[in-house]
């Protein structure tokens, strides 16, 4: 969730009446949900324009006969596999819970190189098939090991509790098969596996609000006080948390511990910080033996990231990796294709609406101290 020159911002009467039509998606919610303890920065973000008022897109979208957000992308055996959310159009009403935001499966895309012509391999993993799934498929990622392909999902199980789950298959556009429960000691949105060069795996989640990630503060689940989970504006932001896999990638080899992101002055964001603070979409990535974990400042809508020496941080505030998109959330991957790196993304220009969106890829450049060049999308 990551500014080219923007339209004006609505009126107090507009917001008013664009808040409840903005919240939770495949990677979050567009305003704040009665749990959050601030009021968002600002509205849906929107596309630069062009001399003639024309709305202006670094790229286009990749596939236009379905919607895809939040997309997670690899590289399997020389090819391109995105693994993003399928938006849907449920005809639900919006409100602050983001029920509409009622995902159902996964397509699966691929593609020869960056570029080229995007492959829909179809329905991978379809939500009647998860046996303690309840509702929301929300954005997934993928791994390899050991001659197996691994779909990581979050959804909500029987008790409207978001656990992460995890589906196999011996090819990367599945069919998947999920196992018969969540991940023990799984919580919250957004998994996100990487593989060391040592080859252990770890696993990043979270997002607050909708995330219910501000629930687990107790280090139990706990939704009886909603509007006191949040922490205060000037106490310590909510961070994501990490666990390493086991090697066979089914289950946590250890207990989910909190990641640190930290300013350069080695201090812990606040909560009420909500330009540098964790909202949701973690990702990973290895550049130069440096650890890159990137990330949605949610409300207001910047791609930023942090940089550590070990993959469980504390990781070091940067800047940011992209402006706004147009749309409320935003959420990406980091991947390297033949000797270039690229960041895959989504927008809203195809529906204009916030919760059917396109995903999208560009060039990610960085300088020569390793740090990234600010993207405006």
């Amino acid at each position: 969730m990551k500014k080219a020159p923007q339209f004006l911002l609505p009126s107090w009467r507009t917001l008013a009446f664009l808040l409840p039509l903005a919240v939770g998606s495949a990677c979050q919610s567009k305003t704040s949900t009665n749990e959050s303890a601030t009021t968002p920065a600002d509205s849906t973000a929107t596309a630069s324009t062009d001399s003639a008022g024309a709305k202006k897109y670094l790229n286009k979208p990749l596939i236009s006969e379905i919607y895809t957000a939040d997309p997670s992308a690899h590289v399997f055996n020389g090819r391109i596999y995105i693994y993003p959310s399928h938006d849907i159009e449920t005809g639900m009403p919006e409100n602050d819970n983001g029920d509409h935001f009622a995902m159902r499966d996964y397509h699966i895309l691929s593609m020869d190189s960056i570029g080229g012509k995007v492959t829909d391999h179809g329905v991978a993993l379809d939500i009647k098939d998860i046996p303690w799934a309840g509702r929301q498929l929300w954005a997934p990622d993928a791994a390899f090991k050991n001659g197996t392909y691994y779909l990581y999902f979050p959804v909500k199980d029987k008790q409207d509790i978001f656990r992460i789950g995890v589906a196999t298959s011996k090819s990367p556009t599945g069919p998947f098969k999920a196992q018969p429960k969540p991940i023990e000691g799984s919580l919250s949105i957004d998994p996100a596996v990487f593989t060391d060069t040592d080859g252990k795996s770890y696993m990043y989640v979270g997002g607050i609000w909708g995330g219910q990630l501000q629930r687990w503060r107790t280090g139990k689940y706990d939704a009886s006080k909603p509007k006191e989970q949040e922490p205060a504006p000037n106490e310590e932001a909510v961070g994501p948390r990490v666990a390493r896999l086991t090697n066979d990638m089914l289950s946590f080899a250890e207990p989910v511990k909190e990641v640190k992101i930290v300013g350069k002055d080695g201090k812990p964001f606040l909560s009420g910080d909500n330009k540098h603070r964790f909202f949701e979409g973690g990702w990973m990535h290895k550049y130069n033996g440096k650890y890159y974990f990137s990330y949605s400042t949610g409300d207001t809508h910047l791609l930023a990231y942090a940089t550590g020496d070990s993959p469980y941080g504390p990781f070091t505030y940067q800047g940011v990796i992209m402006n706004p998109v147009e749309g409320w959330t935003t959420h990406h991957s980091i991947v390297e294709v033949d000797g270039k790196w690229y960041i895959f993304y989504h927008d809203t220009e195809l529906s204009g609406k916030t919760w059917l969106r396109n995903v999208k890829v560009t060039e990610l450049k960085r300088k020569p101290d390793g740090s990234i060049e600010t993207i405006n999308p």
